[in-house]
């Protein structure tokens, strides 16, 4: 198949997806508020906001200062039902508790394992002589241990934890099977601290995101599966009649995480060119199918949660899921452009990065539609402020990956240090921040103790957010200039090296800043699973509300 084939096929493709587009405007795409958006909230509960442990009377402030609905007189008959609701609620949120609070603690723990191999790692760049009396400490093993500590350790733990709270709720339901996913995080952190092992040891299969040697995956494949086990005996047992977008995304994502990674690992299969064209299938999807819906999954639940409103369009949530599926499998392949593949299979993936705007696009537009006339509570909900500063680092990062999958602007940013710019703002930027918004919500409802001080949350947010901000600003000038350079053939190779410097330093001030903030955010979740520190009876604000208007309490506080 040549290349106009292909590109005369794609652009057919793309005519059909217009023509379904406009067939689903004239179907009221739009529409505000549609059934099926309203799932997750219980009978009257639109337009009451949302936040862990507060009590009626801090619910009415907040009501009020957030500019939502007023409060009106309560509906005995709405508020018996209400009140049922939310009680079986509290019994879903309890049976997760041990499970989500497993998976989370593990989360944690990667997390400043990853962040201290990164900086370790990052300061190797621009100070090569940087503890290097031990072979495992040098750059190649130590910036190994920091990508799959992140890859295998902290994004999926917090995924896990994440999708198996959501899913009772979902579902409206009790977990099924909890002691399953247990076995299987055991069994995952067994593999994840062999595989971290033999790669310090100097033992690893040589592929980027799949360094750790085959035997060891076995582990990972048995423990993920059994991680899953909870969304199919759930599933079964639900009593919501429509799964929400969110079932959608998590769903997709636990079942192609496994055939990904098997496919990935199997031995004795994949050689030369096939190789390398797998090992990007790979790395690529495991962020576009795994991490990503995931993350995604989490914003179309929390958002519209916290805000007390639902999505604005249920349908453009659904046209994301469908547009992602369809469009990213192959979008792994433009890092291979100037190698010895098929010049289709470049050009296939070109064109799929490309047309990956239409379900950014989508997340994009619904999610500030949802927003609108609501960013004023960005000032009180810590979940809100991570969260959307997530989307919108999702947003960013997605259409810059589309644009760098030119030849034209890859034929710079190749080999340099922008790429890995660009994977943070995926990685970090979009699903760390939305994870840690994510735990902000879900910790005070698995320990009934509420986050005891507000002032480190937004020490937290502030630290990761200008430490990103200097990471990937310095990281993608650099990486910039460094491929103008290796263009040049009057420039040596030394001096593109030359000129990076500097922003290599940038990166480590960055990334230290970020650890400072990890570092922050783990004591105060240390401090929360204590329970030390002083009770508080209320969310956990950014602010606190100056005037607030004398309103009837129409909410039941939620443990």
């Amino acid at each position: 198949m040549n290349t106009i084939t292909i590109l005369l096929l794609t652009f057919t493709l793309s005519v059909t997806g217009l023509f379904v587009f406009i067939w689903s405007l004239r179907k009221n795409l739009f529409d505000d508020n549609p059934a099926a958006a309203r799932v997750i909230f219980s009978e009257g509960e639109i337009g009451r906001v949302e936040e862990p442990s507060a009590t009626p009377a801090q619910h009415a402030a907040l009501q009020s200062a957030m500019d939502a609905r007023p409060a009106r007189a309560a509906d005995p008959v709405q508020e018996a039902q209400v009140k049922q609701e939310l009680e079986e609620r509290v019994r879903a949120d309890r049976s997760t508790a041990y499970v989500t609070f497993t998976f989370l603690a593990c989360a944690v723990v990667w997390l400043i394992f990853a962040s201290a191999a990164g900086l370790i790692s990052s300061i190797k760049l621009h100070e090569p002589d940087f503890m290097t009396q031990y072979a495992w400490m040098t750059f190649g093993r130590m910036r190994t241990l920091h990508l799959n500590a992140v890859a295998y350790g902290w994004a999926p733990m917090a995924a896990f934890g994440i999708a198996i709270w959501m899913l009772p709720r979902l579902l409206k339901t009790e977990l099924m099977g909890g002691r399953f996913a247990l076995l299987g995080a055991m069994l995952w952190n067994a593999a994840l601290i062999a595989g971290l092992g033999s790669i310090a040891a100097g033992f690893n299969d040589g592929l980027e995101w799949l360094e750790i040697p085959w035997q060891i995956d076995i582990l990972f494949v048995v423990g993920g599966a059994l991680i899953g086990l909870p969304l199919v005996f759930t599933l079964q047992n639900r009593k919501a009649d429509h799964l929400y977008v969110s079932i959608w995304y998590m769903g997709a994502a636990l079942f192609w995480f496994p055939v990904l990674f098997l496919v990935g690992n199997l031995p004795a299969v994949h050689f030369g060119v096939e190789q390398a064209t797998m090992n990007w299938w790979f790395g690529h999807n495991v962020l576009g199918l795994f991490y990503t819906p995931v993350a995604l999954a989490s914003v179309y639940y929390f958002l519209p949660k916290i805000i007390g409103r639902p999505i604005q369009s249920y349908n453009l949530s659904l046209l994301g899921f469908w547009a992602l599926a369809f469009f990213y499998g192959q979008v792994g392949g433009h890092h291979l452009i100037g190698g010895p593949v098929p010049g289709w299979l470049i050009t296939l993936s070109i064109v799929q990065s490309i047309m990956m705007i239409v379900p950014v696009l989508a997340f994009s537009v619904n999610q500030h539609l949802t927003m609108r006339h609501h960013f004023k509570t960005l000032f009180y909900s810590p979940t809100l402020r991570f969260i959307v500063l997530g989307g919108m680092m999702y947003t960013l990062s997605s259409v810059q990956g589309s644009f760098q999958a030119l030849r034209s602007v890859n034929t710079v940013a190749h080999f340099t240090h922008f790429t890995v710019a660009h994977a943070h703002l995926g990685l970090y930027g979009f699903f760390s921040l939305v994870m840690f918004g994510a735990m902000y919500f879900v910790m005070p409802r698995v320990m009934s103790w509420e986050w005891p001080y507000p002032r480190l949350i937004a020490l937290h947010f502030w630290l990761v957010v200008v430490g990103f901000a200097v990471y990937f600003i310095g990281l993608s000038i650099g990486g910039w200039l460094q491929g103008v350079a290796m263009l040049d053939a009057s420039v040596p190779f030394m001096e593109s090296v030359r000129i990076t410097l500097p922003y290599l330093e940038s990166r480590t001030v960055g990334g230290a800043i970020m650890t400072l903030g990890h570092l922050v955010f783990a004591g105060h979740f240390v401090t929360m699973a204590l329970r030390y520190g002083r009770k508080r009876v209320g969310p956990a604000l950014f602010h606190k509300p100056s005037t607030v208007a004398a309103t009837p309490a129409v909410v039941a506080a939620e443990a």
